[in-house]
């Protein structure tokens, strides 16, 4: 099979006759095998209902249903897991993504042998309340990451098999697949300018909590990817070094006393009546306490089943 469209919704039941329609076109014009996969997020209106019409004309059609709405990242990680076709295509089921783009990013992926392209929304219709933290985000996980596009955040990307069968997708890290990508090998990420229609249907179904939580998964991933299996390395290092400032601030005071004291000169001061005291003793605790828990981490980690899992791209038996 060709091509599998990955297509998450959440109340959706407008859209969806049109959407399958235009993907059905899109497909039998350039003589594409492909199969649809819907993933109902729970959905409270009729978009079940709806699909299980659409199936009845269109047999390429795959569903699934939650119980309740897990949000974007369970529904692309279930549907991942469903496809069979050789490159993967998601996109939103708002009729904000067009079809239209499917052949020509079916054919970087083939034939430029990219891992993912992501699309770029350069022309957006959304409110300036979602673009100006969408740029901010952006720009955050480009300086992190290493990773130039310009547009993470877009529903609208292209992946090679093998990419979708590998990665896991949870919490709201959708909108950093391109780094869960990396992190597990996959280093060839294009990105292409792609349309942006304004929304027909309905309303968007994203908050503004999706930013701080976006914001948090970043921060997980970076951390994940980098200390995942040797978190000793972050903590052990921060600790040392705050136990290290903490006696070199302790060491000192005392050098301090003692001097005046094998001089015979006058210091009043206690060691305990200066605010320099307790932050090395802060220091000193903190640093025990970070050097322990990479520590405990370590163990954790070298017992855990997956401590030996590595991804192998080729292997000559």
């Amino acid at each position: 099979m060709d091509i599998s469209v990955v297509v998450p919704l959440y109340n959706e039941e407008e859209s969806l006759p049109e959407l399958i329609a235009w993907i059905d076109k899109v497909m039998g014009e350039n003589n594409f095998s492909y199969e649809a996969v819907f993933v109902d997020d729970g959905s409270t209106d009729t978009s079940w209902a709806v699909i299980e019409e659409l199936k009845k004309t269109y047999s390429t059609i795959k569903a699934i249903k939650f119980r309740r709405n897990y949000g974007k990242s369970a529904a692309l990680n279930v549907a991942f897991e469903a496809t069979q076709g050789d490159v993967i295509i998601t996109m939103d089921a708002d009729l904000q993504d067009s079809p239209d783009e499917i052949p020509e990013l079916y054919r970087r992926i083939k034939e430029e042998n990219y891992d993912i392209i992501s699309g770029w929304k350069k022309k957006r219709y959304d409110p300036i309340t979602k673009t100006i933290p969408t740029k901010l985000f952006n720009a955050a996980t480009r300086k992190m990451s290493g990773i130039q596009l310009n547009d993470f955040n877009c529903g609208l990307k292209a992946y090679r098999s093998d990419v979708v069968k590998t990665i896991e997708v949870y919490g709201e890290m959708h909108r950093y697949i391109p780094v869960i990508a990396k992190w597990a090998g996959f280093n060839k990420i294009g990105e292409q300018v792609v349309e942006h229609r304004a929304r027909k249907y309905g309303t968007t179904k994203f908050g503004f909590s999706r930013f701080v939580n976006g914001f948090l998964d970043l921060l997980s991933i970076f951390f994940v990817g980098k200390f995942g299996k040797r978190p000793m390395h972050f903590f052990g290092s921060l600790g040392v070094l705050s136990f290290l400032l903490g006696t070199i601030m302790a060491l000192w005071m005392i050098g301090v006393k003692l001097y005046h004291i094998a001089a015979h000169i006058p210091y009043k001061r206690e060691i305990t009546d200066q605010p320099l005291f307790y932050i090395s003793l802060v220091a000193i605790i903190v640093g025990s306490q970070m050097f322990l828990a990479g520590f405990i981490a370590e163990l954790l980690s070298r017992n855990a089943p997956e401590r030996n899992q590595y991804l192998i791209e080729k292997e000559i038996i």
